[in-house]
Formats: C-alpha cells, sequence, structure tokens
C-alpha cells in the first residue's frame, strides 16, 4: 500500500481509537504496593467471597516455590485452588483453552494470575473465555469481550509488560506463530499486588529484558500523538524510575529497593499504555518474537533505539524531555541534540545491562515478510512516524549482525 493511503488510513485508525475510548464504561482497578503485598492481595480475594479458584502460571515458578510464597494466605484459608501452570512464553490460544476447560471443571469463580506478562494474559483471556462458548479468536481487536468473564487477579513477578495494569492480552496463533491483541474493559485485572519480594531471585537477563520492555512501554507513550488522560505523566515517570533502578536491580539482584521500584516502573508504564497504546517498536518486536522466539523485552531492546532514530524529527520535543527527565542535558540546549542524548541514554542502558545490539536468529530471506506484517501493525498504533518499507529493512539488516 502506498505510504499517503497508510497515513490516511492511520488518521482514521486514531480518529476511531479516540471515538471508541470515549465511548467506554469506567473501570475499576485498585493495587496493593511493596512487600508482602502479595498476601494482603489474597487475603482480599478471600474476604472477596470467593470460594474456588485458579491460579493461572508456568511450571519453573511453581517449581521454584514461588506460587506456593505468592499464595500462602490463599493456601491457609478455605478456598480451594487449583492449578493450571501450562503458560509458555507469547502464550497462544490453545493453552488458553486448556486453562479456560480447568476454570470451568473446577468451577472457578476468580482468576489469579501469578508471573510475567505472557501468565497475565493468558489468564485475561481464561478468565473471558471460561465463561463463553464462543472462540477467542473472534474477539481479537477491541471491545469484543462484552460478556461477563470471572473475576481476575494479578501478581507480576517480572518488571516488564505492566499488564496487570491494562485491558490488553497478546495471544498467539500456534500454527501461524502471528501474535494478536485481544482488549477490553473487562480484561483489566480488578485488583494487582506490586510485591518486590516475588523479585528477588529474577534473574539478570530476564532483569534486564523485562525492564527494557517496561522503559519501551513509557517511551512509546510519551511520545505517541494521542493526548490522552495522565499518559505522559505516568510515561515520564516509568521512564525515570528505568533509568535509576534498572541497573541496580540488575548488577544486586536482592537490592529490595530497586526491586520495588522497578515494579512501579512497569506499573506506571502500563498505566501510561492502557490510555494511549503502544508503537512501532512493538510493531517490529511483535514479528520478532511471533517468527524466532525472542521474548519480548529482548525484542523490543534490540528495536528500541533504532526506531527512535527514525521519528528523531517527529518526535524530536518529546525526547527532548525525557532527555531533561532523566538528567542527560540542561533546560536551553538544543531540542535535537537533547533528543540525540537520550537515544544514546537508551543505547547506554541496554549495554549496561548486558544486552546485545544484534541476534544471530534473524535471518534475511524474513525481512519482506516480517517488514510487510510490522507496517500493517504499526498503521494501528498512534506513532509519531509510520514505519516506511525500507526504513524497516534498515532496522531488521542492522539487528541481525
Amino acid at each position: 500500500m502506498p505510504l499517503f493511503l497508510r497515513k490516511l488510513q492511520h488518521a482514521v485508525v486514531v480518529r476511531m481509537m479516540k471515538l471508541f475510548a470515549g465511548m467506554a464504561p469506567s473501570t475499576q482497578h485498585r493495587v496493593f504496593l511493596g512487600s508482602g503485598s502479595s498476601r494482603h492481595l489474597c487475603e482480599h480475594i478471600v474476604r472477596s467471597g470467593v470460594t474456588k479458584l485458579l491460579v493461572v502460571t508456568d511450571k519453573p515458578l511453581r517449581e521454584l516455590g514461588v506460587v506456593d510464597q505468592a499464595c500462602a494466605a490463599l493456601l491457609e484459608s478455605p478456598v480451594d485452588v487449583a492449578y493450571y501452570d501450562g503458560v509458555l512464553p507469547d502464550p497462544t490460544f490453545d493453552q488458553v483453552a486448556a486453562g479456560a476447560a480447568l476454570a470451568r471443571s473446577h468451577g472457578a469463580q476468580a482468576v489469579l494470575a501469578i508471573g510475567g506478562g505472557s501468565s497475565i494474559d493468558a489468564a485475561k483471556i481464561i478468565s473471558a473465555s471460561a465463561t463463553s462458548d464462543q472462540s477467542p479468536t473472534d474477539w481479537v481487536g477491541f471491545g469484543k469481550v462484552k460478556h461477563p468473564v470471572l473475576k481476575l487477579y494479578a501478581l507480576p513477578t517480572t518488571s516488564g509488560t505492566g499488564s496487570e495494569a491494562t485491558m490488553g492480552a497478546v495471544i498467539s496463533d500456534s500454527s501461524t506463530h502471528e501474535k494478536h491483541i485481544i482488549s477490553g474493559n473487562s480484561l483489566l485485572p480488578l485488583v494487582a499486588a506490586l510485591d518486590g519480594d516475588l523479585m528477588l531471585g529474577l534473574p539478570p537477563h530476564i532483569t534486564a529484558a523485562t525492564g527494557m520492555d517496561a522503559l519501551t512501554h513509557g517511551i512509546e507513550a510519551y511520545i505517541g500523538v494521542w493526548e490522552r488522560g495522565t499518559r505522559r505523566e505516568d510515561a515520564r515517570i516509568a521512564v525515570q524510575l528505568v533509568f535509576a533502578n534498572l541497573a541496580p536491580a540488575y548488577h544486586e539482584g536482592g537490592n529490595m529497593q530497586a526491586r520495588d521500584s522497578m515494579a512501579m516502573a512497569a506499573y506506571y508504564a502500563g498505566l501510561a499504555i492502557n490510555q494511549v497504546n503502544v508503537g512501532s517498536v512493538h510493531a517490529i518486536a511483535h514479528q520478532l518474537g511471533g517468527k524466532y522466539g525472542i521474548p519480548h523485552g529482548l525484542a523490543n531492546a534490540l528495536v528500541l533505539p533504532h526506531v527512535l532514530d527514525f521519528c528523531h524529527d517527529e518526535a524530536q520535543q518529546s525526547l527532548a524531555e525525557l532527555a531533561l527527565a532523566i538528567g542527560v542535558g540542561s533546560a536551553g540546549e538544543d531540542p535535537s541534540q537533547l533528543a540525540h542524548r537520550f537515544i544514546k541514554a537508551v543505547r547506554d542502558l541496554r549495554t549496561e545491562v548486558g544486552i546485545p545490539d544484534h541476534s544471530d536468529k534473524l535471518q534475511r530471506e524474513d525481512f519482506e515478510q516480517i517488514t510487510a506484517m510490522a507496517l500493517a501493525e504499526g498503521t494501528q498504533y498512534p506513532v509519531p512516524r509510520l514505519l516506511e518499507r525500507d526504513s524497516v529493512l534498515a532496522i531488521l539488516d542492522k539487528i541481525a549482525g
């Protein structure tokens, strides 16, 4: 499709996003913070009258004892707890179906997600699937889940996706590996807990990748063209928290202050993208995850500085503001210079936490297909500059090494 037609399509999409957002009902959401907050969340679930609960998680977290640690207050209560631990990175519709079947057979009244973004995203669609005969593939898009869902709670064990603060979920097709976004107000967890205790054992490479995911969310929400709610304030706070705390959390895994602050960073970034969505980094990174199985945070980290270079002119003022926010420039300096300083700071942080600037998994024969899919997805986001074919190909070439 010619660029001028894609720009026209993009303008229509952004206008429709604003229209539908204005028509959406208000949502209820609360969060418990700090060490021990997982217990407070579990006690809240008990007080709410839930007697049968499905925990959605992954096998490694169960084997490490993290799930039992998070669920301690539930296990001490009369609540009948069942576990679905079949979630894998980039959860699929098949995994959702298995979890929903267990929820129905158990008679679950609520779902508690424990884990990273994959577990939380899967739990969202399981909570909707358990109360419907529809296929979740029918819900791809925004606002198509119109029926009541099971009560949904979230305990993130990584500081990255911010899915505990969003109404969206990313689910993959196991056949095509294509990622699909399902979003709606009923998929926002009722209550979440940000408990740094659950993140103390996170390996450095996962700390790094998930932290860069949170940074990507904050930056994309801040530089986007949809002015809505508190997105800029939430995004700025997220970016500041990541720059101040990701390196300490990476180098000192037991640094409780850094862990708590990174949990807040991911949450603020989640609040921001929940208002205005993500951007072109995700449009490319989603394809890398689907095609090669590259973890989402790592894929974002690979792509992020290149996309910022690409939209430097259009996002210059916003990037300059972020440079000032993290202290890599002074007021009164040329905005273009400040923007470049911020992009350099992103690259430097990525290096500081051990993330490479390329991946050997990329295959050049796939670039045309990846580019086409990225261009199509990117049109759906309120970005300052639409991706272009040659630019995406150039980005892919650079990160292929």
